[in-house]
């Protein structure tokens, strides 16, 4: 979660109604008509008020990031202070516009401070994964970085890098975790194969139509210590992919009024 996001997302948490923490809308917007009293009224308290109170403290923790920021106790005790005051419906402990700046530039250190972090646990991961699979027996490793193995060979041309190509494919993290798949949506994608990350670019060109690979896609050739969603800095990506078409490039038009070109006579040497 972005920091400068915090405040916004706590106002959000704070403002949802309490029952959609368990219900969904559709269940949350039922009539109470609806629903039998007799059964209503039989139904114990699953759990205590402390309970559910314990638990909306952490629900609201997690919201805001308070894990990966890495608080210490004696932080975690002021935090808790604040909250104490805005319950009992008191003003803010300091002017907000004067220390809104500094909470900024602390929250985003302490935000870089988690990205470091994950980065150098990243690197090392990615290192010690790739280490262990440039050593399997039918793994090809290239100078980029890019490590890969053909699962299944394909026929007819390779793609170039120009081309666009239909593909089936399942990402995953070193661990296994799954963050993206056309086989789990059961829909085929089709990219330019020039404007996907460059692991990819290479990758899909040593394989052709119909074949299945499998590549190790090292953090440079991926997206590096930034990371997207699902995605932590400095990952390694492991992809299976089934190239399923393969769409050259068009050839280009020339301008207006170029000449086209002469082929020479039959019996003409070409130099």
């Amino acid at each position: 979660m972005k920091l400068n996001r915090i405040f916004a997302t706590f106002a959000v948490v704070a403002s949802t109604p309490l029952v959609s923490l368990a219900q969904t809308p559709a269940q949350a917007t039922l009539p109470a008509a609806t629903a039998p009293a007799a059964a209503a009224a039989s139904a114990a308290p699953k759990f205590t008020e402390d309970q559910l109170l314990e638990t909306f403290g952490w629900f609201v923790g997690k919201r805001i990031g308070i894990t990966e920021l890495k608080f210490s106790p004696e932080q975690t005790a002021l935090i808790v202070r604040g909250l104490q005051v805005a319950a009992s419906g008191k003003d803010a402990p300091y002017k907000l516009e004067e220390i809104g700046p500094e909470m900024d530039k602390f929250l985003q250190a302490k935000q870089q401070q988690y990205m470091d972090v994950l980065k150098k646990e990243g690197l090392e991961s990615s290192v010690k994964f790739l280490a262990e699979v440039k050593a399997k027996a039918g793994v090809t490793s290239l100078p980029s970085g890019l490590a890969y193995e053909i699962l299944q060979p394909g026929t007819g041309d390779f793609p170039k890098a120009t081309d666009t190509v239909k593909v089936h494919y399942t990402g995953t993290l070193i661990d296994g975790t799954v963050f993206d798949s056309s086989v789990q949506r059961n829909e085929p994608s089709e990219f330019a194969l020039d404007q996907v990350v460059p692991g990819w670019t290479e990758g899909l060109q040593k394989i052709n139509k119909g074949g299945k690979i499998k590549l190790y896609v090292p953090p440079q050739l991926a997206y590096g210590d930034e990371g997207r969603p699902g995605i932590p800095p400095a990952s390694t990506l492991v992809f299976e992919v089934e190239l399923l078409e393969l769409k050259p490039a068009a050839a280009p038009v020339p301008p207006p009024g170029a000449a086209a070109p002469v082929a020479p006579p039959a019996n003409a040497t070409v130099k």
